[in-house]
């Protein structure tokens, strides 16, 4: 059982914040399948502080998902730590900081991955979030700037004494974006010089994988990101089925929680294209995948799916 700060987690994957993925259906069907925390999309800080409509949809939550982390990203610790103050009222069990971000939109505007070239900032948005924050606070961020400037370990030990509970390293650096292979001996050495928990990720996508970074490195837990999109069954011992009769309900399911929680009208791009990735393994694939994206509405794909 991982633990962070009084938390007790009882599983140590985590479904990482995936940009347009990780809503809250979603967040709900990797719970049920095994993971044993879930963390929100990116948030911006100062969309929850100006109170901007889109960024104060993305907390939409449940009591069914906790323990819930949100995630935040901005340069401003003032800021920061106003928008950590503005989460007490949505009861999450974390607040993680963003600071390995490599996107342009978000590093150009010193967030992200660009805080890696700033310690002593990144070390006061740190504790300005603590110092807003109702809840324990932790930190994700990336192997290092590039090959040659690889400075996860420096900036965990900064963290740790920033009062961070826990650190997520990617094991892939900002120049790497998300090509090449994540760098889990960097994870090792994180895991050597901090005592708060250490979350690795970078390429995990099974189980079995995980358990065995985990026990390579000896890091607390493995947060899964991409693999998760179309296979929530990475969370548990068991994996995906086999069998395309076997995925259907879970995919049915997936479409219940959206049906539930999203406006399926205005989002059903969003959802044929989440819906589709379950049947990239399987044959005949790119037929079921076409006819999911020529669906005209939710209840033809609905449909669709139920008869397969």
């Amino acid at each position: 059982m991982l633990s962070i700060a009084q938390t007790k987690i009882h599983s140590p994957f985590i479904l990482a914040p995936l940009a347009g993925y990780t809503d809250l259906p979603f967040r709900l069907l990797c719970r049920e399948l095994g993971a044993g925390m879930v963390v929100s999309e990116m948030i911006s800080c100062h969309g929850l502080v100006y109170g901007q409509k889109k960024t104060i949809h993305m907390l939409a939550s449940s009591a069914e998902e906790q323990p819930l982390s949100y995630q935040i990203f901005g340069s401003d610790p003032e800021i920061m730590a106003q928008a950590a103050a503005i989460l007490k009222d949505y009861s999450p069990a974390f607040i993680d900081i963003n600071m390995g971000c490599p996107v342009r939109k978000v590093t150009r505007k010193g967030a992200g991955s660009a805080l890696m070239k700033d310690i002593g900032l990144a070390r006061e948005i740190i504790e300005a979030v603590i110092a807003g924050s109702a809840v324990p606070v932790t930190v994700k961020t990336r192997a290092g700037i590039d090959s040659k400037t690889t400075t996860a370990v420096q900036f965990a030990i900064m963290a740790e004494s920033a009062g961070a509970a826990a650190v997520t390293i990617h094991g892939r650096t900002w120049s790497q974006a998300f090509s090449g292979r994540a760098d889990w001996d960097i994870i090792k050495t994180v895991k050597e010089n901090v005592t708060i928990p250490v979350i690795g990720n970078g390429d995990v996508s099974s189980y079995e994988e995980g358990i065995l970074r985990m026990h390579e490195t000896g890091c607390d837990a493995v947060m899964i990101g991409r693999a998760a999109l179309g296979n929530p069954w990475v969370f548990c011992r068991q994996g995906r089925p086999d069998s395309l009769p076997m995925i259907l309900p879970v995919i049915s399911r997936h479409l219940d929680l959206m049906e539930q929680y999203l406006d399926t009208r205005r989002v059903l791009a969003y959802i044929r294209n989440h819906i589709s990735r379950y049947f990239t393994q399987f044959p005949g694939s790119s037929t079921i995948r076409k006819a999911i994206h020529d669906c005209e509405g939710f209840s033809q794909l609905r449909s669709y799916i139920k008869n397969l």
